[in-house]
């Protein structure tokens, strides 16, 4: 009968250590989501100058040579 409440207690156990892990994963992801916010806030107005470009900075598609 022991045995059963170990096996309980240690199932129990894991059940704890794999909740802490999955909420560690979650608050990381929430971390690097706010940096891919802020690295993406920071580019987007140099994507926006270099795009306006055009001819410079991106060839032209081979349908559009002539």
């Amino acid at each position: 009968m022991t045995w059963i409440y170990v096996a309980i207690g240690l199932g129990v156990c894991g059940l704890a250590v794999l909740g802490i892990a999955g909420a560690r994963v979650v608050v990381a992801a929430r971390t690097l989501k706010g940096e891919i916010a802020e690295a993406t806030a920071q580019l987007e107005p140099r994507r926006v100058r270099l795009t306006g470009r055009g001819d410079e900075t991106m060839p032209q598609a081979a349908y559009d040579r002539g």
